[in-house]
């Protein structure tokens, strides 16, 4: 479908890309990772036609359409949600525009949001309605730069399962690992100014990259000790006659040597952030609020009503639930940002509130730096420090002189960041804390926040972050709250388990009761039940074990198969890639076929 060769691509002094390769085929899903300015947009923007490389080639099969979904610049415009959906489609029917419709629902519109000006909606949902757009018109090669930003959770979802059915190929930009897993077959790695690609998930490649940088480490430092060997032995001989020969031998050899270079680490930081003030056992409550909010032209809209909710010292809580739930409006009111109709907020001892929301306009003093801005607490963190933090969210450098008013609306949103957690106080409420960051951001965060000691609430759509940081999930819906210990996988196996105990209590009638059974009869059942589990549970072993085998075989072929691709007498055939690429995508089927039943 697309076929880059040896690219190559800078800007001024800084080198991008050089000779970095990829082949991209039907039906392919892809994540391109690598650090934040290592060049991932600026490879979109060749894809697409808007840059050119400075040498190499980028080929497309004939007839290729891409389509690109940007991070930001959501549309503007006087259209209707469902007009700018289909906006830019030469014709459309009745089954397009059901469509459309289906697509907006997934994405989390109501039927009642289709004749909305899109001039109307915030910025993330107009985000929604340009990725509606673009899902609508099935490019044949789908360009995606974190996606899942502007979503919650059920959209989130819903894309993942939309993508996995999408008839193109797709090349993912995003700091959302789960969703990679979900979505995609292999990772494309922006390392060292080429592409590497690794078939299997984010774990996987990790992994991978860990073992190439240990034998990579390992094969430079026995280069090193042959240099260093043949160094001294020509200081040694450099003026003996007998051994000039060799000498001068040995200096040609030096000289002709491929030196190994170990690539320029990216650092990873461990920051430890101050921990606040001790507060008592409940931190914060909820006392019988009622919550209405009046929409013009529409009933009100009920959201809580005689509602009670207390939060309790150290507890990391993840709000979810459906969009529209009421998630947002009770971490606000919890945060004193929105004042409940009825009922009273009840705050413990020594508490002391953060709200971070993703909107942060007339938070920050736009005449000041971003260095003066994280500065500006009572804590009195060392320049070093601060400025050691303000490069982990993204702002390496001089780009700490920047003044606030010129800030895009992710470096507010990470700025806020970083002075929360400069000046932590004892109870954080976050509402997607996570966007507008890289990975390697993410797990700062997420470090950072494992060792904060107060209490911590927060709405994500990134399911790695929930995982890592809840110890409680609350489910909120239809003005209710049920709360659940563990973590969000911990919550979805509780919900599958409720949904299968209530379809069997169902699928037995009552006059269908069994009948008391006598003690005999009881242990010999009990028996039989003990052999049955134990013949079912031999049986299971022996099919995991094959499987287990069979995944290892197919993944060993993988391989064979993904190193074939890398040798250059292969790489400049065509036919062979797409060859070797069809039979690794069927392998890679085959692999979580196997792997499903497995689990």
């Amino acid at each position: 479908m697309i076929t880059l060769r040896n690219i190559h691509k800078s800007f001024g002094q800084q080198t991008l890309l050089e000779g970095a390769s990829l082949q991209i085929n039907d039906g392919e899903r892809f994540a391109l990772v690598g650090p934040n300015g290592a060049g991932k947009s600026t490879l979109f923007k060749m894809m697409l036609r808007e840059e050119e490389a400075d040498d190499g080639e980028i080929q497309f099969k004939k007839g290729v359409v891409a389509g690109y979904l940007p991070q930001e610049n959501a549309p503007v415009s006087e259209r209707t949600v469902l007009e700018e959906t289909l906006e830019g489609l030469d014709a459309f029917d009745s089954r397009l525009e059901a469509e459309a419709k289906a697509v907006l629902m997934g994405l989390g519109f109501k039927v009642s949001d289709f004749n909305r000006i899109v001039n109307t909606l915030s910025g993330g949902w107009a985000m929604r309605v340009a990725m509606a757009r673009l899902l609508i018109k099935k490019p044949d090669l789908l360009l995606l730069d974190e996606p899942t930003n502007h979503l919650d959770l059920d959209s989130l979802f819903w894309l993942q399962d939309y993508l996995a059915y999408y008839p193109g190929a797709v090349l993912i930009i995003s700091h959302d690992r789960a969703f990679i897993n979900t979505v995609c077959g292999a990772i494309v790695s922006l390392q060292d100014k080429t592409l590497k690609v690794y078939h299997g998930d984010y774990e996987f490649f990790l992994t991978q990259r860990e073992m190439e940088k240990e034998k990579l480490v390992s094969a430079w430092k026995q280069q090193q000790d042959e240099i260093a060997d043949m160094e001294d032995f020509i200081a040694r001989n450099r003026v003996r006659y007998a051994t000039a020969a060799r000498v001068q031998s040995m200096i040609k050899r030096l000289d002709k040597l491929e030196r190994i270079e170990l690539p320029v680490e990216a650092k990873t930081v461990k920051i430890r952030f101050p921990q606040p003030n001790r507060t008592g056992a409940k931190s914060l409550e909820l006392k019988n609020i009622s919550k209405i909010y009046a929409v013009p032209g529409h009933e009100p809209i009920k959201v809580y009503e005689n509602f009670n909710f207390e939060l309790d010292r150290g507890q990391k809580t993840a709000f979810v639930g459906h969009n529209g739930a009421g998630k947002s409006t009770l971490l606000k009111m919890l945060a004193g940002v929105v004042e409940p109709d009825s009922g009273e907020r009840v705050t413990g001892l020594n508490v002391k509130t953060g709200y971070f929301s993703q909107h942060r306009e007339g938070m920050l003093d736009p005449r000041r730096t971003v260095l003066q801005e994280a500065m500006d607490n009572d804590r009195l963190n060392p320049e070093l420090m601060v400025r050691t933090v303000l490069g982990t969210f993204l702002f390496p450098g001089d780009n700490v002189f920047k003044k606030c008013g010129v800030l895009s609306g992710g470096e507010k949103s990470r700025l806020s960041l970083v002075k929360l957690l400069l000046d932590p106080p004892n109870v954080l409420l976050m509402d997607e804390p996570t966007t507008h960051l890289d990975m390697p951001s993410v797990e700062a965060l997420v470090g950072a926040l494992k060792e904060f000691e107060g209490t911590l609430c927060f709405i994500s759509h990134d399911l790695y972050f929930i995982n890592a940081l809840a110890d409680h999930v609350a489910h909120i819906e239809q003005g209710k709250v049920t709360m659940y210990p563990g973590n969000y996988d911990y919550f979805r196996y509780r919900q599958e388990q409720l949904r299968a105990e209530a379809e069997d209590v169902h699928a037995v009638p009552a006059h269908e009761a069994k009948r008391v059974l006598s003690p005999a009869e009881e242990r010999a059942d009990e028996q039989k039940e003990e052999r049955r589990l134990k013949k079912l549970q031999d049986q299971k072993a022996r099919k995991s074990e094959k499987l287990l085998e069979e995944i290892a075989l197919i993944r060993k072929n993988i391989e064979i198969l993904a190193a074939r691709l890398s040798e250059p007498e292969i790489h400049a055939d065509y036919e062979k890639v797409k060859s070797i690429g069809a039979e690794i995508a069927a392998l890679e089927q085959e692999a979580a076929a196997k792997t499903a039943e497995l689990e």
